[in-house]
């Protein structure tokens, strides 16, 4: 029987500066060997490809305390709110228990991301931490073969399994009534399988390394760490917001029509900067309520999505922990689309594409406030480059379902920098990897033709946004079906502060004879053998007044294809030479003319 265990300092000594850094570099390491567990066993590509996984350590009184290396639409809320409906609904922890948790209802992010629980209990039987393996499923038992379902209009149609920390190990057994359940849900149980052992040995090795830890240093050092480094990054979190500028900016932002929210879902976004109380504050209450569809937000993408808007506006490094989040106060309302959602709401794509307007709602509030903060928008997904494909071959033995990552760019541009071209999307902060053509043309019956960046397709600025990508991709042998959720058709990523947004979505259907058929943003598009579906995934916003870049900057542009001669005359106001060169004096009037 687990004991409440205690984060008040007890018997351990004020630890120094030396000490803090230590112990928290032998936590992160603790959290990277989980990680490189779950890349090295993961089975579907989702995991050893495209690393779409996370893992974290939370305190006994449920406080995210590491999180090295995790998406963070993943963990910065919900892992703890994970842990604590696992007290709540299993008082009793023994040491080899484990939980399995995807319930959006319970901290949760989507039903997707299956979420393994170890509670991490000492030789006196007293919880001390919990470990977090959240590991995101290819296929989860939705109603249609893929991990998104977009169109569900609500948890019932959506099809999916949900855990509310279930308890699947007992004395480090399984049990096996859950793994059956799985097994005849899931259209892919091999291959479930294979996941959930990774994410359940990326726990137990967690729980083992912490064990070790806490026999090596004293259980009470290590809560005299977590006060302690709770305050530390509150005090680095109050210092960066002091330097911020003062203002209450109110941001408002579009997501695409859609099944179940056919007008289309404006959301609203409040942030206030108050730097003489070190204190930030987001209010999200003031937008729809939920909807007929899988977009609407869990509690813990809600309030991570505007969590990871305020720590991307902040130039400066901060941890991201429950101490940092002290100077920032969160406002939601029950049954609001970006809130908390009531079950049966469905919340199938919570992770992706409300999150990430939300939170590029607010670090573009910020980047109104005064440059040298915030930043422009990412571009919006999920195009059908990384949407999940499924059918059955005599390739793969039979059924085959898996994500695949094929083509993402549109970044953000920052005050400073021209964006990362390959973040993906906002909530993955560019965590996860884009997969080898090579590998998926073997693992599936699949061509891919063509993927590249498109030229002009990032947002002109000061600092440029990220381009969006060309994909061409179909299936060799048999019909492929192919389950995507495009946001970013009609409603770009915004630029910042007199920058230009990014390039927009598309995608089609290429038939034999190689005529184009547009596809609609949200569909199970079925792809015949021989033909192909073409994705165009958005670019990012820039920021700043494209006109204020340096001019040999855009001739560099220019000369790498990023930017047409045309562009560069037209939007950034730079005249090139033969030479490809700036024509300085020509620049100067070319913009003056722009500028009028």
């Amino acid at each position: 029987m687990a004991t409440k265990a205690s984060t008040s300092p007890g018997k351990g000594d004020v630890l120094d500066g030396v000490q803090l850094a230590i112990l928290n570099k032998r936590m992160e390491a603790i959290c990277r060997k989980m990680s490189n567990t779950l890349l090295r066993t993961g089975r579907s590509g989702v995991l050893n490809s495209a690393r779409d996984f996370s893992c974290c350590l939370v305190t006994a009184d449920n406080a995210l305390l590491t999180a090295t290396e995790s998406l963070p639409i993943h963990v910065l809320r919900g892992a703890d709110m994970m842990a604590e409906a696992m007290q709540e609904f299993h008082p009793v922890l023994k040491r080899g228990d484990a939980f399995l948790h995807n319930s959006p209802y319970h901290g949760g992010s989507h039903a997707a991301d299956h979420t393994t629980l170890v509670p991490v209990i000492d030789d006196d039987g007293i919880h001390r931490f919990t470990m977090v393996a959240k590991a995101h499923q290819a296929d989860c038992g939705n109603s249609i073969p893929t991990t998104y379902h977009g169109s569900a209009r609500d948890v019932y149609q959506e099809g999916a399994l949900i855990f509310p920390a279930v308890r699947i190990q007992e004395n480090y057994e399984d049990i096996e009534d859950i793994v059956r359940m799985c097994q005849m849900r899931i259209r892919v149980p091999e291959q479930w399988w294979g996941d959930y052992l990774a994410a359940l040995g990326a726990a137990r090795i967690g729980e083992r390394e912490m064990m070790t830890l806490g026999n090596d240093v004293g259980w009470d050092t290590l809560a005299q760490f977590a006060d302690q480094w709770f305050d530390y990054s509150e005090q680095r979190m109050s210092a960066a917001v002091k330097r911020m500028p003062a203002g209450t900016k109110i941001t408002t932002t579009r997501h695409d029509p859609f099944p179940g929210a056919e007008d289309g879902i404006d959301i609203k976004v409040t942030v206030d900067v108050r730097p003489d109380d070190a204190m930030i504050e987001v209010d999200l209450t003031d937008n729809p309520d939920c909807f007929p569809c899988g977009l609407n937000l869990s509690q813990a993408c809600a309030e991570t999505s505007a969590l990871l808007g305020i720590f991307n506006a902040i130039p400066e490094d901060v941890p991201t922990n429950q101490g940092s989040f002290r100077r920032i106060k969160l406002h939601l309302r029950e049954n609001c689309v970006v809130g908390i959602p009531r079950h049966p709401t469905s919340c199938s794509v919570a992770t992706t594409n409300v999150a990430d307007r939300v939170g590029t709602s607010v670090q573009r509030g910020i980047a109104e406030l005064g440059d040298g903060f915030g930043m422009a928008a990412t571009g919006a997904i999920i195009p059908p480059s990384i949407g999940v494909i499924s059918g059955s071959s005599e390739m793969t033995s039979g059924p085959y379902v898996n994500q695949i990552f094929l083509g993402w760019g549109g970044g953000a541009a920052s005050p400073t920098n021209d964006a990362w071209l390959s973040i993906g999307h906002m909530g993955n902060a560019g965590l996860s990897y884009q997969d080898s053509i090579e590998m998926d043309e073997m693992r599936f019956p699949m061509l891919v033709r063509g993927r590249h960046f498109v030229q002009d397709s990032g947002g002109a600025g000061r600092t440029r946004g990220g381009e969006g990508v060309y994909c061409e991709f179909g299936p060799t042998e048999g019909d492929m079906e192919v389950g995507y959720v495009s946001d970013g058709n009609e409603t770009p990523a915004e630029g910042v502060r007199g920058a230009g947004p990014g390039a927009c979505a598309h995608q089609y259907r290429r038939d034999l004879d190689g005529n184009m058929h547009p596809l609609p943003p949200c569909a199970q598009a079925i792809i015949p053998e021989g033909q192909s579906i073409v994705s165009y995934s958005c670019g990012g916003g820039g920021y700043e007044s494209p006109l204020a870049r340096d001019p040999g900057k855009v001739a560099i542009d220019v000369r790498e294809r990023w930017v047409s001669v045309d562009r560069a005359r037209d939007i950034y106001g730079v005249v090139l030479g033969e030479d490809g060169l700036p024509d300085l004096a020509a620049t100067e009037q070319r913009r003056t003319e722009l500028a009028a």
